[in-house]
């Protein structure tokens, strides 16, 4: 069976959450946004849904 390896950042949770903020009639500020996806990451990690190691392949 093939591993599907999905990158998650936080710029990309900031986005998404400003999508469904902007949805929802909330305007939040960037600030706002960095510590929604900072947070958002943690509890991925804490929750072991995400690893935080990464490996790039330079090739």
């Amino acid at each position: 069976m093939k591993e599907i390896e999905v990158v998650i950042d936080t710029e990309e949770i900031a986005e998404f959450f400003y999508e469904q903020l902007i949805r929802r009639g909330f305007v939040p500020t960037q600030e706002e946004l960095a510590e929604l996806a900072d947070i958002t990451f943690d509890y991925l990690l804490e929750k072991c849904l995400i690893d935080e190691e990464i490996d790039v392949d330079d090739e």
